[in-house]
């Protein structure tokens, strides 16, 4: 199925993404099935070519792929789980978000039935879906993936497998959303900060979006320290004890203009156990042994 450029697919759940996801599907010429529980939902999509199935037993008939985006995991099940065998042969691709618990106990229960089962995440917003650059994550048994990636690839074009481990795009999911709030908390702080004196944020944007450019050669560097699993953690731009040092000018500047320092404050903590585990001398990467450990 791979090289077939207009394979049937399902689409079962019509929220603003599941409308979006559909609506890629029948503007790249797949003949599309759609179900959700408020039939309104597909009136423009109909308009559009779909098909509405009356029932989510028709929904699933009608295609080998199904695609499925819906508000969580108990709804998922409350569509799913009376089908019984008629999921066997199918291909389930989850596009609902969900934990890597969650995903992996889906899969046990895709292959209960019969089903074969792909765990996904979209890392963009409705309104961006199908384009070039949008990326979307899957994860479970290539084979499945090889399949229908060429089905799968009109809804972005940077769609990529990360491996067998059904938990993986959860866990990507999740931890590219840490990055995107950790750099966007400190954005805001720094604005909060620089407000105290009259600059706009618009006048600090280009200075943090280049700084943020800047930061892509750290986490690169670092990240080799980490994968080496040698424990060195050269200290090639600064050391922890330095890196400290200038925190320290964060949480006075915050505290003297009067505003919030729970930031800083905070990751003042981290920097102080890390060196207190004996990283003073270490790179910055060497943190990610405080990430490591379980919650005191």
């Amino acid at each position: 199925m791979a090289g077939n450029d207009h394979a049937p697919v399902t689409v079962i759940g019509l929220g603003l993404m599941g409308q979006a996801l559909a609506g890629a599907f029948l503007k790249a010429g797949h003949p599309t099935t759609v179900w959700n529980r408020s039939a309104d939902k597909a009136q423009e999509l109909v308009g559009q070519g779909a098909v509405l199935a009356a029932s989510p037993a028709e929904a699933v008939a009608a295609s080998e792929l199904i695609v499925v985006c819906v508000s969580d995991y108990d709804a998922m099940h409350s569509v799913l789980d009376p089908l019984g065998s008629a999921l066997s042969g199918k291909a389930l691709v989850n596009l609902t978000s969900g934990s890597s618990e969650q995903a992996r106990e889906k899969a046990g229960w895709a292959a209960g039935h019969g089903a074969s089962y792909l765990d996904g995440a979209i890392m963009t917003v409705p309104a961006l879906i199908g384009g070039a650059e949008t990326v979307l994550f899957y994860s479970g048994p290539a084979d499945v993936f090889a399949s229908h990636e060429a089905t799968l690839k009109v809804l972005g074009g940077n769609t990529t497998h990360l491996g067998a481990d059904h938990a993986l795009a959860a866990l990507y999911d999740v931890s590219l959303l840490g990055v995107m709030w950790g750099t966007l908390n400190s954005f805001l702080h720094g604005v909060a900060l620089l407000d105290t004196v009259g600059v706009k944020a618009s006048e600090f944007l280009p200075w943090a979006t280049a700084w943020v450019d800047a930061v892509k050669g750290f986490a690169t560097d670092y990240a080799g320290q980490i994968d080496a699993g040698d424990g060195e953690f050269p200290a090639n731009d600064a050391t922890m004890e330095v890196h400290a040092g200038a925190l320290e000018h964060l949480v006075h500047e915050s505290e003297a203009q009067g505003i919030n320092p729970e930031l800083p404050l905070f990751v003042q903590g981290l920097m102080a156990r890390t060196i207190a585990a004996g990283h003073g001398k270490n790179s910055y990467a060497s943190m990610v042994k405080v990430f490591q450990q379980p919650k005191a």
